[in-house]
């Protein structure tokens, strides 16, 4: 009779070891879920819910508590998220170009602005184009060639403006000033795809602004030159130009 009662508090001494496993099991499922839903962002829990309905309607896919195929030893959930600023914004186009300028030596040729839409690269119209005229000249071959050299690297839309003064212009040619600073903006966009080959063409765009954007009054020799330019402008990612 002895044995037998001890061989009974043995059986109830094991069986209670069944459910204290199975209770810390179930605990330490619950903390990993709770760390997991601590961590996990908006994208992540996009992630989770489409797992969850890929289990319950029985279709395959990838889990989101996978190991990470990257290394192998880290959950998805809870991965950093990168947030680094991006190559291609306004503040960082600004200091490339400044920087390229100056190791050009270009300085005494363009001039570099910034505002709203992005950074500008500007150049006088006689540096380019002899009066009344829309083809480039040869000796300022060079310095588009270094500005192309330069937008070959960003991959940001390019606009090319012309602007003239506003003194009356009829020709054979062009019978007005839109149809001047057009055919001017036109010929260096066709310089920097057609002739020098810039891959991804649609980021250029050019536009004829005729006399109607004047940085400078029109009032006397000197400022009439300053407002017959081209401008390059390359147009921010963020929208957000530096000023300058």
């Amino acid at each position: 009779m002895s044995r037998k009662k001890n061989g009974g508090e043995e059986m109830r001494t094991d069986a209670w070891m069944a459910t204290f496993c199975d209770t810390m099991t179930l605990l330490l499922t619950f903390f990993v879920l709770l760390y997991s839903f601590s961590t996990v962002d908006a994208a992540k829990f996009k992630q989770i819910a489409s797992s969850l309905q890929s289990v319950l309607t029985g279709e395959t896919g990838t889990s989101i508590l996978d190991f990470n195929v990257k290394s192998g030893e880290v959950p998805l959930v809870g991965e950093p998220v990168p947030t680094t600023t991006p190559s291609n914004s306004s503040e960082d186009v600004y200091q490339k170009v400044q920087s390229f300028i100056k190791t050009k030596k270009l300085e005494n040729t363009v001039v570099i602005k910034s505002d709203s839409r992005g950074v500008i690269i500007q150049l006088k119209a006689n540096i380019l184009f002899q009066s009344g005229k829309a083809e480039i000249i040869n000796k300022s071959k060079p310095v588009l060639d270094s500005i192309n050299a330069l937008v070959a690297t960003l991959p940001n839309e390019v606009v090319i403006e012309g602007h003239t003064d506003n003194m009356p212009i009829n020709n054979f040619e062009y019978t007005n000033n839109w149809q001047l600073s057009s055919a001017r903006a036109l010929k260096v966009l066709e310089y920097f795809v057609n002739i020098k080959g810039q891959k991804l063409p649609r980021r250029f765009t050019s536009v004829a602004c005729g006399e109607y954007q004047p940085i400078a009054p029109n009032n006397n020799e000197t400022n009439r030159a300053l407002n017959r330019r081209v401008n390059i402008l390359i147009v921010a990612s963020d929208k957000e130009a530096v000023k300058k």
